[in-house]
């Protein structure tokens, strides 16, 4: 009888099923317990991995995606990533239109898992000819044999959290979950998971966090586009300029806007408190827990989880450089420099 071997027969077997992690010091001074629902722990290190798989096998069983097609998406760049690592396993080319505003390192990281990549200018319209929406809609006009994902205006995009971020934090919780914090920039992951969670508890209150320059919580709350809300933001993989169709904004209950500044020093206070090394839109979503917990939004019997959705090996030339914090002016008599860490023995 041949040996059973432990193993997987490939890494998008890897997908789904991350940690909820309890959130210590950093919360040390808050009434509730706090737990952070770790994306980073899947394989290509984010939430997106969930869509990617989902949205491409889908289209695999409805015969819109057949062997040898090109695939092709708009991405801040985790969900490019994830294609791209979906498309090698399952042997599609992978075509990606990318945001300036997104690292370096996640630019880099595209082109290491195969992909082309385009990239475009972050400050302009939506339907600007050169934003990457359009970019990447005249690459799907222009290659025979693609598949556009169009992840900010595609329903899967929510049901990939429904079927499977949403149950594992009712189950991990054993359904005592009493609040939902996660960052909105498609709006997938918010949309998807809180359909499910209240479909279980309709009184878990849903909390969106949104970046100043964005469009989402003023639609939110009026149900109006207001183009005056947008400006530059550095934030990535949060907000947006358009709606996103991918949002249910009914089950969302509020929106929380955070800062460029604050939102760049909680993600490294995240590091240096828990020891969970974890992106700027994690830092956004420990923000808005802080600006919640002054406003006297939780209590003895809150039990909250924040969605932390990607890794901080991410953002090592943004949000984890010093260079970079300080030319965006982020140290200052507040949030002094860290002191240097590195001795050099000559």
């Amino acid at each position: 009888m041949a040996d059973q071997l432990h193993v997987y027969d490939n890494v998008l077997q890897l997908i789904g099923n991350t940690p909820l992690i309890k959130l210590n010091r950093i919360t040390k001074d808050f009434e509730g317990d706090f737990y952070a629902k770790v994306e980073a722990f899947n394989p290509g290190h984010s939430s997106k991995d969930r869509i990617a798989l989902h949205i491409l096998e889908e289209a695999e069983r409805n015969g819109v995606l057949k062997p040898g097609d090109t695939i092709i998406e708009t991405t801040s760049g985790n969900t490019g990533f994830s294609i791209a690592m979906v498309s090698i396993i399952k042997g599609y080319e992978c075509i990606l239109a990318v945001s300036s505003k997104s690292s370096p390192d996640k630019i880099d990281a595209l082109k290491a898992m195969g992909a082309k990549v385009y990239v475009c200018p972050a400050n302009v319209s939506a339907d600007d000819p050169r934003s990457y929406y359009s970019v990447a809609k005249r690459l799907h006009e222009e290659t025979k044999g693609s598949v556009y994902i169009n992840q900010y205006f595609n329903e899967s995009n929510m049901d990939a959290h429904f079927n499977t971020t949403g149950p594992e934090i009712w189950n991990q919780t054993e359904g005592k979950i009493t609040h939902l914090i996660a960052c909105s920039g498609t709006g997938g992951t918010i949309s998807g998971t809180a359909r499910f969670l209240k479909s279980k508890n309709p009184d878990i209150k849903v909390i969106g966090v949104d970046a100043y320059g964005s469009v989402i919580q003023k639609y939110h709350e009026t149900r109006e586009f207001d183009a005056s809300e947008i400006y530059p933001y550095r934030i990535e993989g949060l907000g947006k300029n358009l709606i996103p169709t991918a949002i249910d904004f009914d089950v969302i209950d509020t929106f929380v806007k955070v800062s460029d500044e604050a939102s760049a020093h909680s993600a490294r206070e995240i590091a240096q408190t828990e020891g969970l090394f974890v992106g700027y839109t994690s830092g956004a979503a420990i923000q808005a827990l802080k600006q919640l917990e002054t406003e006297g939004e939780f209590d003895s019997d809150s039990r909250v989880v924040v969605i932390f959705p990607d890794h901080g090996s991410r953002y090592m030339s943004k949000v984890f450089s010093d260079k970079w914090m300080r030319d965006q002016g982020f140290f200052d008599s507040k949030n002094m420099e860290e002191v240097q860490a590195i001795e050099y023995i000559k």
